[in-house]
This record gives C-alpha cells, structure tokens and sequence, in this order.
C-alpha cells in the first residue's frame, strides 16, 4: 500500500463526497435553496419531498455515487485493496457529503453516501455482500411497515455494524460501521423529535391506517 497514494485517494474522497448535489439540483431545477425548504437537510430524502420524483431520484442516485466511485473506481486506479485503505477512503467520501468544504461544513445526513460506500466494498470484498443485503432488506422491510424514512435509515444504521460483526469483517471495518451507525443516529436527532411528537412525515401506503 502507497502511502502516497492512498493520502491523494482519501483526499479525492472527501471532494467527491463534499459536491453538495441536492443543493444543486435546488438551484439548477427551482432556483432555491433547498436549506431553506422542507426538513433543510441537502440529502435524498429533502429532494425527494421538495423537488420532486425525478430530480430526488438523481440526488439519490448521486449521493450513493459519492460514496461507490471512491471505493471502486479510485481504489482500483491506485491500487488500494487493504481494508484499512478502503475503510479511511469510505470515512472519507462520507465526511465529505455531511460536513462538505463547499457548504460552510454542513451537508446531509450521510445515508446514500453509506450506501454507496458499502456497496463499493460488497464490490470490493465479497464477504461483505451479506452486510449489503441485510441492511437494504433492513431498510425495505422497515419502510414498508412504518412508512418511516428515517426509521428505516436508523435501523439499517443499526444493522450494519451487527453485521460487520456478525460476518467477522476485519476490525478496522467493525469500528468503520461502528463509527458510521453513531453519526448516521446522530445525524437524525431532529426526525427522532418529531417522531416522538408525532410530527415525523411519513409515507402511506394502502395497508397503512390514516389518521383521520
């Protein structure tokens, strides 16, 4: 492992992931900030409900950009494929989407950049696939109950470092999903208080009983 090398890949990692796409696509699709709309947050989810379907589907798929292209197409253009390597470049592109350089260091809360990044590793390293798996099964699963966004995120949150244990993923990645998890929750502390005032927006699908 270059040491050169993998300080250049994780520096590129923290600019990939600091591209702050969802206050762009506000910009670019209704001249907003989409701070300034919504919950305020710059990730998915926020595009979704104040932009749209199409522009919130984009945001997604390039917020989970952020996190793949570091691990793959970097990693492999440098040659890095330790696990420490992988685990700095992916804490890397994750720190860059929620406290981005270009933003005053305030950015999203770090869901599709985490998924991008293990992703990137499920690519990387096949023994991690089943990590992949349970916490997108996690977050379906969840979703579909509840119609919670961010409970889902939470408790795929929760799932990823179980897993990584679970698996016996090397120790640097344990601490890596340990280290997300917290501020994956963290990061959502204001949906936890709206969910305890009942005030969360959620999502009804046809089996869900409305409030009247």
């Amino acid at each position: 492992m270059n040491p050169l090398f993998l300080v250049i890949n994780v520096v590129l990692a923290y600019f990939i992931g600091a591209i702050p796409v969802a206050y762009m696509a506000g910009r670019f699709y209704k001249n907003i900030d989409i701070r300034e709309y919504g919950s305020g947050n710059m990730g998915a989810t926020n595009a979704f409900r104040v932009l749209g379907k199409g522009p919130g589907t984009l945001v997604l798929l390039l917020d989970i950009l952020k996190g793949l292209i570091p691990i793959t197409l970097l990693a492999n253009i440098f040659d890095l494929h330790a696990p420490l390597a992988l685990v700095l470049i992916a804490v890397a592109a994750v720190a860059g989407h929620n406290w981005t350089v270009f933003m005053k260091f305030k950015g999203g809360k770090g869901m599709a950049t985490s998924l991008g990044v293990l992703i990137g590793l499920a690519i990387q390293l096949p023994g991690i696939r089943v990590v992949l798996g349970a916490a997108l099964l996690t977050w379906l699963v969840i979703f579909f109950i509840f119609g919670y966004v961010s409970v889902a995120s939470i408790a795929a949150a929760v799932v990823f470092p179980i897993m990584m244990v679970a698996v016996n993923a090397p120790f640097s990645m344990k601490v890596m999903a340990i280290g997300l998890c917290m501020v994956i929750v963290f990061k959502h502390k204001s949906n936890i208080r709206r969910l305890m005032r009942g005030q969360e927006n959620r999502v009804y699908f046809p089996f869900h009983k409305r409030p009247y």
